[in-house]
């Protein structure tokens, strides 16, 4: 609860301020990698407003630059499932007076400059998830390669270990393609030179930033425990290291805004800007894209157009139900399967994208079988989430009794 933090800034009368407060989970709020280590910092002015508008950013640097040590210091670290490598520390600030700080834009203007950071930093989380799912897919089909069992030799050999291994690919490049989108449309709303091409990238990247965030470090989980289940017993051992990938990866859903709220500011925020018309040309995009692999007429891509279309279809009905539900509890109960339906469109009409664009390159069976794979066994289940969102809201929302036992 941001607005609740109870941190104290006051002027000091040299342009510096003086914060004192505590702070938990800071990741690498004390470590010996560098010399120095400079903190952003949330604090209240005595003379602030109430809640999130009375906050301000400030830096606090571990070290002044004239050298001395600045009033900040570890007070512990965190035992965690995963990450170790990581140090998670909570933070105390003006043990002996007040730490020295540096206000970071105007007072009371502080929650502005986080998002920005926070932002950019949803992105990275994302492909954080990416990375991992990346790695537990390259891992586990090296295992499936060398591991024999029984008279098919390998057990890559299997339909059931073909299928988990395909599912890792797969939403493995799903989540990839989803943040390199988000990427390119930031850096097109910092540089693009008109300013009504700024707007419309600027707006885009609003759109994919939370599933960009929530899709991927979801998939990454997904995609560890795959690589674990791949495995078999030896995934459960830590000696294999797949254990390992689950843990680090399970952070990444929590941290930077959890999924949930990413799924809630997708769904309050995000489809209702400029009254859904940005949602609406996404939708549109979408729709070319499983025209064109309808036109290519392509053997190797099977159902794609099809399975995509529905996708596409349950997605545009799921989105003007909420956009006719304008944030009530109805909508914010389903605003979780949203994202995922979301990404899996999304991301299953990029996969195609790139297996169009190998197979003009004249070489697409790779690209093609893997985008044939998650539109006929990934893409297809939308209709699932569909159902939850426009009409499983009151099963939660009256579910006070069974939470009550």
């Amino acid at each position: 609860d941001v607005g609740a933090l109870r941190s104290k800034a006051e002027r000091a009368g040299d342009g510096t301020y003086r914060i004192t407060g505590s702070k938990i989970f800071i990741t690498y709020g004390e470590h010996d990698l560098t010399d120095n280590i400079i903190h952003f910092v949330l604090a209240r002015l005595p003379d602030a407003p109430p809640g999130t508008k009375g906050i301000s950013l400030f830096l606090i640097p571990k070290i002044m630059p004239d050298g001395s040590r600045n009033d900040v210091r570890a007070h512990s670290i965190e035992h965690k499932l995963g990450i170790h490598a990581s140090p998670t520390c909570t933070m105390v600030y003006g043990d002996h007076g007040g730490a020295k700080g540096f206000l970071i834009g105007e007072e009371n203007k502080g929650m502005a400059c986080m998002f920005t950071m926070m932002n950019r930093a949803r992105l990275a989380v994302g492909l954080q998830g990416v990375g991992i799912a990346e790695r537990a897919t390259q891992q586990a089909l090296a295992f499936a390669r060398e591991r024999k069992q029984g008279a098919a030799g390998a057990i890559i050999a299997y339909p059931d270990v073909k299928r988990m291994l395909l599912t890792m690919r797969g939403l493995t490049g799903a989540a990839r393609a989803i943040c390199y989108a988000t990427g390119i449309a930031i850096d097109r709303s910092l540089r693009a030179k008109t300013d009504a091409t700024r707007k419309a990238a600027h707006e885009r990247a609003s759109l994919l930033t939370p599933v960009a965030k929530a899709f991927s470090t979801d998939i990454g989980i997904e995609v560890a425990s795959l690589g674990v289940q791949v495995h078999g017993g030896m995934g459960y051992i830590e000696e294999t290291g797949a254990a390992q990938h689950f843990r680090d990866a399970r952070i990444a859903a929590i941290y930077e805004g959890t999924n949930g709220i990413q799924a809630l500011d997708l769904v309050a925020r995000k489809v209702p800007l400029e009254g859904g018309k940005t949602i609406k040309l996404y939708i549109d995009e979408l729709r070319r894209t499983v025209d064109a692999v309808r036109a290519s007429n392509a053997p190797i891509l099977g159902e794609t157009a099809g399975r995509l279309g529905e996708a596409v279809d349950s997605l545009e009905r799921s989105t003007r139900w909420l956009l006719s539900q304008k944030s009530s509890d109805a909508a914010l109960a389903g605003a979780t399967p949203y994202l995922r339906m979301f990404g899996n469109a999304a991301g299953g009409c990029m996969l195609a994208e790139d297996a169009l664009a190998s197979l003009r390159a004249g070489d697409g069976t790779a690209r093609g079988t893997l985008a044939r794979f998650f539109a006929e066994n990934i893409a297809v289940q939308a209709g699932g989430p569909e159902r939850t969102i426009v009409e499983g809201g009151d099963s939660i929302n009256g579910a006070q009794a069974a939470l009550a036992e």
